[in-house]
């Protein structure tokens, strides 16, 4: 008998996407952020990097501005209109205070109950091994959560007029390999798919395959693996922290 994942926390206005790079969340999670926008949820993004060291035949003067537009597109598909970028160089993200002040900064500017991140951990499940930007950032916010409402963490924050905010009620996880709750992928899967394409640039040099295709399938099939454990219904698996 597979476990059954639970419905993902409804009772929240607020969340708060924290990512290291343009299309992380388009790979990730999109179809349920659709759905919550669409219910009327308020829903943030900020992105560590630009993804400028992600396309091997442009350099990252250029790349930056080009991803960047992209990702502002691509929220735009799934109702996010506030996409924030943090700098930090793409590909050499270093775990530590700095990213955590970042992060926790973002975290009181927003003020979330919900705060949604990439996996943090080694691997992706058996030995898919994981990014080092991917499990930095995802460290980082799960640390992050907590020092957004601890004053004395930070105190320059609360000078620069962020004032500590201790309302996150959850971390949710996406993609990874132990996964608790879901949401319903069904209602957004569709805008997921054109929000992912919206990263055109990209996915034209990471296959070869038409990119519509290439979208469509790789989000229905993860979509599809997720339904055994959800009542059958297509979803967006996560693992939920709760605080």
């Amino acid at each position: 008998m597979t476990d059954q994942l639970k419905p993902m926390p409804t009772d929240w206005q607020r969340a708060l996407a924290v990512v290291a790079h343009p299309d992380d969340l388009e790979y990730g999670c999109a179809a349920a952020i659709a759905d919550w926008t669409d219910g009327g949820r308020e829903v943030a993004y900020v992105l560590a990097t630009r993804g400028e060291a992600g396309i091997d035949t442009l350099d990252p003067a250029t790349c930056a501005p080009l991803r960047e537009a992209e990702q502002r597109a691509s929220a735009a598909v799934v109702g996010v209109s506030t996409v924030e970028f943090l700098d930090h160089r793409d590909g050499v993200i270093e775990y530590g205070l700095g990213l955590r002040r970042d992060i926790a900064a973002a975290i009181r500017r927003h003020r979330p109950e919900l705060v949604i991140t990439l996996n943090h951990r080694d691997t992706w499940g058996g030995v898919a091994w994981n990014t080092p930007d991917h499990r930095a950032v995802g460290r980082a916010t799960l640390d992050a959560a907590a020092d957004a409402g601890n004053r004395w963490i930070f105190p320059e924050l609360t000078e620069q007029g962020l004032e500590p905010w201790n309302g996150v009620r959850w971390v949710a996880i996406a993609g990874s390999s132990s996964p608790t709750h879901a949401a319903d992928a069904t209602p957004g899967l569709e805008r997921s798919v054109k929000s992912l394409l919206e990263h055109r640039a990209y996915i034209e040099v990471l296959t070869d395959e038409d990119p519509e295709t290439y979208c469509r399938t790789f989000l229905t099939q993860n979509a599809q693996r997720a339904a055994e454990r959800f009542g059958g219904r297509p979803a967006v698996p996560f693992e939920l922290f709760a605080r």
